[in-house]
């Protein structure tokens, strides 16, 4: 079975659409794709979760302009779509970004995308090698995914990769437009319907990189198999999360998102 791409292309471009298609299936590949909606209010970059984390899907590819690689929007909803992709295929699935008329810096770009590879030219060969280059083992010590569910919200999953946690938390900053508003604790994969929490804690403040972040937490007990969920109000510019910390001295994981 051919290994497949998913192309993004973020303006609309059918001429180059077909192009990009015709070259990635040139090299072998599977293409599929779709034209980038920029809406992060109604959860629009949540459509190609599905694609993006199939078996089969062996490389992500995103073309545009460099202009819209830099609006916080679009890099937004790629960072929480590249957290779904990554949540399945582990953080060194291949993402190539192909930029035109400009360029874009990897470094600033938010956390899940600061892997990602720029590609000049010769789109197609590089994305048929990186779709069968071998990967390494995962070795983060957290879990991390995004339930983007319409009509339910924007629900985030933390647990341990290894080690069990005491307790965990989540929080996130974006001002008063993003806030924790929904939690609770269940096996992982799955939204749990209804959950006992342990000494449940709301509005906690807490210093992110000189911004303020608004974080909910519970005392769960979690193992690898279970995980905490929170669900945010709006969409999130960054967020901390880890074990519940017991003490002033936070050791907890952070991720940008814009």
């Amino acid at each position: 079975m051919k290994k497949r791409a998913w192309i993004t292309i973020l303006e609309k471009n059918e001429g180059l659409g077909r192009m990009i298609f015709e070259e990635t299936a040139k090299y072998g590949l599977n293409p599929a794709g779709h034209f980038w909606e920029d809406d992060l209010a109604k959860l629009a970059w949540a459509g190609a979760v599905p694609e993006l984390t199939r078996g089969d899907c062996a490389v992500w590819l995103v073309v545009g302009q460099a202009a819209s690689f830099a609006q916080p929007s679009i890099r937004s909803g790629l960072a929480l779509l590249a957290l779904s992709a990554q949540a399945v295929h582990g953080h060194d699935f291949p993402i190539l970004l192909s930029p035109s008329g400009g360029k874009v810096d990897v470094a600033s770009m938010p956390t899940p995308l600061r892997g990602v590879e720029v590609v000049a030219g010769g789109l197609g060969v590089k994305a048929v090698a990186r779709a069968n280059r071998k990967r390494a083992e995962p070795t983060l010590e957290y879990r991390l995914t995004v339930h983007p569910l319409p009509g339910l919200g924007l629900w985030f999953e933390v647990g341990p990769a290894r080690d069990p946690w005491k307790g965990a938390f989540l929080g996130c900053t974006g001002a008063d437009v993003a806030i924790p508003d929904a939690h609770g604790v269940g096996l992982a994969g799955t939204i749990p319907q209804n959950a006992t929490l342990n000494y449940p804690v709301q509005g906690m403040k807490m210093n992110l990189g000189g911004r303020e972040a608004t974080a909910w937490g519970v005392h769960n007990d979690l193992s690898p198999a279970e995980s905490y969920y929170v669900r945010i109000a709006g969409t999130p510019d960054g967020l901390v999360f880890g074990p519940f910390p017991d003490q002033d001295d936070v050791d907890a994981f952070t991720v940008s998102l814009v």
